[in-house]
């Protein structure tokens, strides 16, 4: 199991590999950074950035 921060804050998730980390962090991420989430110039380019740089993340833990 791996604890990874926030690539916004200091808040933690967990998750045996880097989606269940993802999906972990979701609600927080929801609520906490809803302005990133809902911001309309935020696309699926955006989304497969974070998730390209997050997943590196994830790995080098």
């Amino acid at each position: 199991m791996k604890t990874l921060k926030c690539d916004l804050c200091e808040v933690t998730a967990e998750g045996e590999t880097f989606e269940e980390w993802m999906k972990a962090l979701q609600p927080h991420y929801m609520e906490a950074h809803a302005d990133v989430t809902n911001d309309p110039s935020h696309g699926k380019e955006h989304m497969e950035k974070w998730m390209a740089e997050n997943r590196v993340r994830f790995e080098a833990e």
